[in-house]
C-alpha cells in the first residue's frame, strides 16, 4: 500500500497528465474537421487519464479514512 505521501505525489502527477490530455482534446476540437481521424485516440487518452486520477483519489480517500 501506498503511503499518504506517495499518494499525494502519484496524484499530482495524474492530476498533470489529465489536465495536458484535457488541454489536447480541446486543441483538437478547435482544430476540426482537420484530425478528425485523431478524434478517438485523443479522448481515449482523456478518458484514460481521467479514470487513472479518480481512481487514486478514490485510494487517498479511503486511505484517509483509515
Amino acid at each position: 500500500m501506498e503511503s499518504a505521501e506517495e499518494l499525494k505525489a502519484k496524484i499530482k502527477k495524474l492530476n498533470a497528465q489529465a489536465t495536458q490530455a484535457k488541454m489536447d482534446l480541446h486543441d483538437l476540437s478547435e482544430e476540426l474537421p482537420t484530425n478528425w481521424e485523431k478524434i478517438m485516440e485523443v479522448a481515449q487518452k482523456a478518458h484514460d487519464a481521467h479514470a487513472a486520477l479518480m481512481e487514486a483519489r478514490k485510494a487517498q480517500a479511503a486511505a484517509s479514512a483509515a
